[in-house]
């Protein structure tokens, strides 16, 4: 695929929420984190809501069924329905589906999500790999997922059975931190076995196939916190997205973003839907937002001015990203993140 190389965020005269039909939104780090509310999403989704635009919930984490998920939400206070919630479980099955006979039998190293979405495009989750399955599938199954599963999921490979995963991300966020995800046990699988899986989950093209399957977005805008799923994923499906900081992504990481891994427009978090987005000019050798001047220098990224934290990452993005072209930026932005208390 061949895409001009971003240098720099993107401005909207309008808000976000009217020149998008449907917001693809991730949830873990966006809109929840270990299950209570991020800080302003309940109201900015409502106002994005009664302006028009549909809300889409599309998560890698395989554990939960899309009823307990719009049941959550709900409970939050962002009225969902069942249908409004794709995960990297249907995704998955729904790769499975088109490569094994209508009601073969799939073990499942994973949780009840996982099982729901075979069922729903008739499959048979099984448990063990003596239940002769044709598939294996494995996603997130929650901090207690025994460790024989695995071995389970290794038996079956090892007799010649494709190794199917709904994602792999290596980490997830929890109301205590950053705990493993999905990839940190597929790794341990690939490890024992050296086989590789066939991955369903963002950034890849079957989750953003499903999601707009399920969606019909005809201008859809991705919403996420991680930029090697969320806006990897937007870049991969040639769609725009929205970064948000209230999740796994800091400003450094940001900067440093390949092409791949560049949004469309940077927020501190949901309200960003709900505003036009500010333009980044060229200004001499440096970029200008807001009140700020950021300037790649030898060494480091120089920021000057005063302003809005965002309009000046703003900033630092166009310099970072212009000097780094088509790799990752190697400048030093510490001190000019400190400046923006990111």
């Amino acid at each position: 695929m061949s895409q001009t190389v971003r240098t720099r965020p993107e401005g909207s005269d309008r808000a976000l929420s009217e020149a998008y039909d449907t917001a693809l939104l991730d949830l873990d780090g966006v809109v929840y984190a270990g299950g209570n509310a991020i800080a302003y999403a309940v109201d900015s989704l409502g106002t994005a809501r009664a302006g028009g635009m549909r809300l889409a919930y599309v998560t890698n984490n395989a554990l939960r069924t899309p009823d307990t998920v719009a049941a959550h939400l709900t409970e939050l206070g962002i009225p969902t329905e069942d249908s409004d919630v794709i995960t990297s479980a249907q995704a998955v099955a729904r790769l499975i589906s088109e490569q094994v006979p209508q009601g073969a039998r799939v073990l499942v190293i994973g949780g009840e999500g996982l099982r729901v979405a075979l069922r729903e495009r008739g499959l048979e989750p099984v448990e063990s790999a003596e239940d002769e399955p044709v598939a294996v599938v494995q996603g997130y199954g929650g901090p207690d997922l025994p460790w024989g599963r695995f071995a389970e999921a290794c038996y079956a490979i090892a007799r010649g059975v494709p190794w199917f995963a709904s994602n792999t991300d290596l980490t997830i966020p929890s109301a205590r931190g950053i705990a493993p995800g999905n990839g940190a046990a597929v790794e341990v699988v690939r490890i024992a076995t050296g086989s590789e899986p066939q991955v369903a989950g963002k950034p890849l093209p079957p989750m953003h196939r499903e999601t707009i399957l399920r969606t019909g977005a005809e201008r859809p805008l991705v919403v996420g916190d991680r930029l090697d799923t969320d806006i990897e994923g937007a870049f991969n499906g040639e769609v725009d997205s929205l970064l948000v900081l209230t999740g796994v992504t800091d400003g450094a990481q940001l900067l440093a973003a390949p092409p791949q891994h560049r949004p469309t427009y940077v927020d501190a978090d949901l309200r960003g839907m709900l505003t036009g987005q500010p333009e980044v000019v060229e200004a001499g050798e440096g970029f200008c937002c807001g009140g700020w001047t950021a300037t790649a220098g030898t060494e480091r990224l120089e920021l000057e001015g005063a302003g809005e934290a965002m309009d000046g990452l703003r900033a630092l993005c166009a310099a970072a990203w212009t000097a780094a072209g088509d790799g990752a930026c190697e400048l030093d932005g510490g001190k000019a993140l400190a400046r923006l208390g990111l």
